[in-house]
């Protein structure tokens, strides 16, 4: 599944890493990420001996109600989803690979097979895994969960569940999804997207009301606590049934933006940090930082991109969208942004790095800056330059607005540059950013933009650009307004091919066919893959355990198994 979530993006560039990773004094660990660390005396965080660890988050949720439209926020799911909502699936990387790997939640590996023709996946609970008041999980959790995004409202994507025609929960320890149609991508459910939701405690009642501002309850390793605007505070689940949490309290602090953290950090108000890539932050780490260990991986889930609105003007016409797509140097973009760390090339696909098999990744490497192709493109569709130099058609000039992510002083940049070219391409662009909640939880959703700058994030290992690209997910009232193409792409030829990745049981057909698709969506030019960045995450020499990156949780997942000392 792909969920429009995490502010921060990646695209593969392990070649330019050594860069970063020489001017930093880095050296491999044994999950193949890089890592560095300063070994200058600094001033310890003041908590660590009360057993509290205090991280810097970057942005707030806008809900706690996981499947409904407003939890965009990838930060949400790393503070409170990821800590409370049992899973189906851990994520591991396993040489150069990551895979899934039973969560404590499960007793094994779910089992795929076919009976009576059917498709039918069989989930098998650990009997030690219970709820917070003691109350076991259950098949009929599975069931509950299943119900809810197929038949509730105001559902964030229900992709793939929609796909099951039954869960039979008899066995109160083994649920039996049989579904109606193949869904290849069967892993990627009752996973980190939304997780396993309590029907004792929730079912014939108002889930969203219970749960969108917070909830008592928890099937993972922690409880949370949510001030909304200023932190949200993990205590221990002492009913636990993975490895217990050592450390007495985790305080997200949330900050105003990347300066801030790194200011939180290097003063000692925080412990552990997982910035965005913006340039001052690497200029910053490049310098660096006291006491500390660092990460910078390219083995992500996220790809960002300016995501174009083909349902309004001027995006509605193909040839302006390939017009605008050979007006912008998309790699003098990148070399601008982070040339220091000899990241100069855009990436070229929508299909995110860790599913990048399935990817073509030069699908769209023909759309570079070309002035002649704008001129030709755009005459050939009925446009004609105004007097002010701006192209125009039937009396309407193709002006529009880039909104992105407020107080983002990367992306702000980033709109700068393209404000520069495509003026000079003949297109004038304004800009405005909204604060992320409103981005992501009303504007998009309701298409009341034109063209956006934002990240996509993976949720699991398989591939899923169906959810934001078939015609069947544009929101409507036959969807509740719960799809997630928010881009409204209509492509005919495109909507099988990303049937087949979805429902094909044959590898090769589901990479034939994302390949395809790929090329379909960069020919007909539906949005412009724009920028590859690193991950980072610092922490403190005081925190031990196995902390690093993982594509999919953040590297907050496993925080029960950190120890801090001081």
């Amino acid at each position: 599944m792909i969920r429009s979530k995490r502010s921060l993006t990646v695209v593969s560039l392990f070649a330019v890493l050594a860069i970063v990773l020489a001017a930093c004094g880095g050296s491999d660990d044994k999950s193949g990420n890089k890592t560095s660390s300063s070994t200058k005396a600094a001033a310890t965080p003041t908590d660590h001996s009360s057993g509290t660890l205090t991280v810097g988050a970057e942005q707030d949720a806008a809900c706690a109600d996981w499947i409904d439209q407003c939890a965009s926020s990838a930060w949400g799911s790393y503070m409170m989803a990821h800590q409370t909502m049992p899973r189906v699936f851990d994520y591991v990387k396993q040489g150069d690979t990551w895979t899934e790997v039973p969560s404590p939640m499960s007793a094994n590996m779910p089992v795929a097979t076919t009976v009576n023709g059917k498709q039918v996946v069989t989930y098998t609970i650990s009997p030690t895994a219970v709820w917070s008041d003691g109350q076991p999980i259950t098949s009929e959790d599975f069931r509950y969960t299943w119900d809810q995004i197929v038949n509730g409202k105001n559902i964030y994507d229900p992709t793939g569940y929609d796909s099951i025609e039954s869960i039979d929960a008899t066995n109160p320890k083994v649920a039996v999804a049989t579904f109606k149609e193949n869904f290849a991508s069967w892993t990627q459910l009752f996973g980190a997207d939304y997780g396993i939701f309590p029907s004792h405690i929730l079912k014939g009642k108002n889930r969203d009301a219970l749960m969108k501002n917070g909830y008592t309850w928890s099937g993972g390793p922690w409880f949370f606590k949510w001030d909304k605007g200023v932190s949200v505070t993990l205590t221990p689940n002492p009913k636990w049934y993975g490895q217990k949490p050592t450390i007495k309290k985790v305080i997200f602090k949330i900050l105003a933006d990347t300066a801030a953290e790194f200011q939180a950090y290097k003063s000692g108000e925080v412990s552990a940090i997982y910035p965005q890539p913006e340039p001052s932050a690497i200029a910053s780490i490049k310098g660096g930082v006291e006491n500390s260990n660092s990460l910078y991986t390219a083995d992500t889930g996220n790809v960002e991109a300016l995501w174009m609105n083909n349902n309004k003007f001027p995006f509605n016409s193909v040839a302006v969208r390939q017009a605008v797509a050979y007006s912008i140097d998309r790699d003098a973009i990148v070399a601008r942004l982070f040339g220091d760390l000899g990241v100069n090339k855009a990436v070229q696909t929508l299909n995110p790095p860790i599913v990048s098999k399935f990817a073509d990744n030069q699908a769209w490497a023909g759309y570079t800056l070309d002035l002649n192709k704008v001129n030709s493109t755009m005459q050939a569709d009925g446009w004609a330059k105004n007097g002010d130099g701006v192209w125009a058609k039937g009396g309407k000039a193709a002006s529009f607005t880039i909104k992105s992510t407020a107080d983002n002083k990367r992306r702000e940049l980033t709109e700068q540059i393209l404000q520069e070219q495509l003026k000079a391409a003949g297109f004038r662009l304004s800009i405005k950013n909204p604060s992320a909640d409103d981005l992501f939880g009303k504007i998009l959703p309701a298409g009341d933009y034109q063209l956006s700058l934002y990240a996509q994030t993976a949720t699991s290992l398989n591939p899923g650009l169906c959810s934001i690209a078939c015609s069947k997910n544009i929101p409507s009232k036959k969807n509740d307004f719960g799809g997630q193409n928010w881009q409204w792409i209509n492509v005919p030829t495109l909507d099988p091919l990303l049937n087949t990745v979805d429902t094909s049981i044959v590898q090769s057909e589901r990479i034939t066919a994302s390949k395809q698709a790929d090329q379909v969506m960069a020919q007909e030019q539906v949005s412009l893959p724009l920028d590859p960045l690193p991950n980072i995450a610092l922490w403190s020499k005081n925190i031990t355990g196995p902390v690093g990156d993982n594509p999919l949780l953040s590297m907050f997942w496993n925080m029960h198994l950190w120890t801090v000392s001081g």
